[in-house]
């Protein structure tokens, strides 16, 4: 950006371009301000390819006592999402490495996500109850079990994918079991489709899954609002949950996604532990109602 055009621009917001597993995260520090990331900033941001990310995590003020912050999550396509943990891990590290802290409670769309930063610099984020009744994921027509339910792409006697687990992380998923490498599917083909599958009145994330071990398996998801992703925290807890729910694996998996391992821990009060890295790339300050930015000269906000 130009001197004359950083004068006309109101570049008050702190920001820093982060990724968790390869999950491209903006975490934009909104706090002690009234502004809101603008649809207009949030499609600049999405069309840059220095700031394209796959969820915009702004940081605001608490609204509710006990909180440190109330988290908006924004998709690449400008929808809002409900939970994003690769994106809660970016902005634990963020202020970690501001305050010295270790543990943190968020507000969010899904509800409340406690948080810390372990001595190793791995991040374990509360990812909260799963929901497997048909309308809390909710799903356009009953189903009793959502373990696995009718849905198939491809032809009927010979489907492709099929009979998928169906969970919601406060976010909804369908994952669909395979017995091949998840990457000999055309994902990117059949995750459009079935993102807006009339079965699903609020979209769904879309992912595949082998299991390779009786604790492992391995993902591939086509992100609601985003597309393919190299890693999708809300997915990975969703298709722990539901291996162990269809006797695949045990309650602690490994889950392998195209950027790296997420340890998700079913705890037996029904809380989901999903542990992973953050990594932050580089910061700046922007407009949050143009999306107009420049970059810091000097990496003040680099944890150590």
């Amino acid at each position: 950006m130009t001197d004359s055009a950083a004068r006309d621009t109101d570049l008050s917001v702190a920001f820093a371009r982060m990724n968790g597993l390869g999950n491209e995260i903006v975490v934009v520090d909104l706090r002690g301000s009234a502004a809101r990331i603008s649809a207009a900033a949030a499609r600049a941001l999405a069309e840059d390819p220095a700031t394209r990310f796959d969820q915009i995590m702004a940081i605001h003020d608490p609204r509710l006592d006990g909180t440190d912050a109330y988290v908006r999550i924004i998709n690449r396509d400008g929808s809002e999402a409900e939970a994003c943990g690769n994106g809660t891990r970016c902005v634990v590290q963020a202020l970690a490495a501001e305050t010295g802290r270790r543990d943190f409670t968020f507000e969010t769309r899904a509800g409340i996500l406690t948080a810390f930063e372990r001595d190793d610099g791995l991040i374990a984020v509360d990812m909260g109850r799963p929901r497997f009744g048909w309308s809390e994921i909710p799903l356009s027509e009953e189903f009793s079990d959502t373990r696995a339910i009718e849905l198939q792409i491809g032809p009927i006697d010979a489907p492709i994918l099929h009979s998928p687990s169906v969970a919601s992380m406060g976010n909804p998923h369908a994952i669909f079991w395979v017995d091949r490498d998840v990457w000999s599917y055309e994902l990117d083909r059949f995750g459009p489709v079935l993102e807006n599958h009339p079965l699903f009145p609020e979209r769904a994330n879309i992912s595949i899954a082998q299991v390779t071990a009786p604790d492992a398996l391995t993902l591939r998801t086509w992100e609601r609002g985003v597309g393919l992703t190299r890693a999708c925290g809300s997915a990975a807890c969703a298709a722990a949950v539901s291996a162990t729910r269809t006797r695949r694996t045990g309650r602690i998996v490994t889950v392998t996604v195209p950027g790296g391992d997420l340890l998700i821990d079913w705890r037996d009060d029904d809380h989901v532990i999903m542990t992973g890295p953050a990594e932050w790339n580089w910061s700046g300050r922007l407009d949050p109602a143009t999306g107009a930015y420049v970059r810091d000269e000097t990496a003040t906000h680099e944890p150590a």
